[in-house]
């Protein structure tokens, strides 16, 4: 508001033109720099936002696709692009990024800066993810801008955003009680009774299990699960098979976790009997397509293909495998020494051979890769590992057959099972209690 030296203030004067409304708390505040200590190097930032920059009052969310690459505006800080660029190519060339990659990420970055609200201040990775609608890489640009220490984190984890949908329409006090077992599920607890984090697999399928059940007490009246006494549990609980071993197994969840929070004042699961879940029969694979994929002409396929049925490994076994894990035709995986069959030996050398001529720049550590792994140093992703076996073929069935022929082959020998392929005594005797099955007598020798 202006006010000339020696005159009153013009209230009128003042507002004929309007005025900047500002929120207090709003502009982002630089604290003091403080001298770097002896022997201490501080570490560089590109954020170039001062005391004096407002910022945006109502977000709205870019949609680049209506536009186009071209068109859209230079950024406003040529000095903080260039940098920015620079450290691009930097860490382009550390990941072995391809030239396409590296231009269009230094493309991204540009636009980026150009759109930006507030110069000089952080993106955030939500606003990353619009270079989508241009065909250009979201992840590169992640990674280049966290290098750059200008990145916002501001995206919710999948796991979070499919557990408020789950739990929409639950009462509000159900809901908040859900929500400390999903914490401590997710994250575990370092406090007494201390809980190690669950996978995000056995969060989804607790709550799934339980759902059902909780829907119908919130339907019945029930705003909280203090309400639930061990009759409603005996009266929800489906009366056997499958179903009522798995509602109670998530049910059971629930309440313990709850209890141990001290979010209840007691668990009325205790003793109460579910019924084992019914295991389902241990059969062979399709031996035809499981020739076929063995002697595929891709390497990948072959190999992948190879590893399950000579050594049943898992999904997660192969995806975790490193360069290094294979050397003197021994495979090093969790502590074990696994001698690679010689067709193994094979497949992995055709392989090998592959994967030198398709990605010979590439840093990742991973055994295998693919045009989207090739310039990171993430793994590949389960769809991959089951795209790769093919149709016809799953890795449970191949990794079934495997141990079920060497059960066949050893008599039943659990402790030889064990040993072989790191499973536990329940899951070896599991394979050697099927051997009498009516559809297993009747195959050819093991071996065949």
């Amino acid at each position: 508001m202006l006010r000339e030296f020696g005159q009153p203030l013009d209230l009128i004067g003042a507002n004929r033109d309007g005025q900047q409304l500002f929120f207090a708390g709003m502009a982002f505040q630089r604290e003091t720099p403080r001298p770097p200590r002896p022997h201490q190097t501080p570490a560089p930032s590109l954020v170039r936002m001062t005391a004096s920059d407002q910022h945006v009052l109502f977000p709205t969310q870019r949609d680049l696709a209506t536009h186009g690459r071209a068109g859209l505006p230079l950024p406003p800080d040529p000095v903080l692009a260039a940098d920015l660029a620079r450290r691009a190519r930097e860490h382009a060339g550390q990941q072995g990024w391809t030239p396409l990659i590296t231009e269009d990420t230094c493309h991204g970055l540009r636009i980026l800066l150009g759109l930006q609200d507030a110069p000089g201040a952080p993106l955030k990775a939500s606003e990353v993810a619009a270079l989508r609608g241009i065909d250009l890489p979201v992840w590169s640009v992640l990674e280049v801008l966290a290098d750059a220490g200008l990145l916002e984190e501001d995206r919710t984890p999948a796991l979070d955003a499919w557990f408020d949908r789950t739990i929409a329409g639950l009462p509000d006090t159900m809901t908040d009680e859900l929500r400390a077992w999903f914490t401590v599920m997710k994250n575990g607890s370092a406090t007494p009774p201390r809980r190690r984090p669950r996978s995000p697999v056995t969060v989804r399928l607790h709550l799934q299990w339980s759902l059902p059940t909780l829907r119908v007490w919130a339907n019945t009246g029930h705003s909280s699960l203090r309400e639930i006494d061990r009759t409603a549990i005996l009266e929800a609980l489906p009366p056997s098979g499958n179903p009522r071993a798995e509602a109670g197994q998530g049910l059971k969840s629930i309440f313990k976790v709850l209890k141990g929070q001290k979010v209840l004042f007691a668990n009325p699961t205790i003793r109460v009997k579910t019924s084992n879940s019914e295991e389902h029969q241990l059969l062979p694979a399709d031996l035809t397509s499981l020739r076929d994929a063995i002697n595929s002409t891709k390497p990948a396929q072959a190999l992948v293909v190879a590893l399950i049925a000579f050594h049943a490994l898992t999904p997660s076994q192969i995806r975790g495998l490193q360069l290094t894990d294979t050397r003197d035709g021994r495979l090093h995986q969790a502590g074990r020494v696994i001698v690679l069959a010689d067709p193994v030996r094979t497949r992995l050398s055709n392989y090998l051979n592959y994967r030198n001529t398709r990605w010979p720049n590439s840093l990742n550590p991973h055994l295998f890769l693919h045009y989207r792994t090739s310039g990171r140093t993430i793994p590949v992703g389960q769809r991959w590992v089951k795209l790769t076996i093919g149709t016809g073929l799953t890795a449970t069935s191949i990794r079934q057959d495997r141990i079920l022929d060497e059960a066949r082959a050893t008599d039943g020998d659990a402790r030889r099972i064990v040993d072989l392929f790191g499973l536990g005594i329940k899951a070896a005797t599991r394979y050697t209690t099927n051997l009498d099955h009516p559809d297993l007598t009747n195959l050819p020798p093991a071996g065949h």
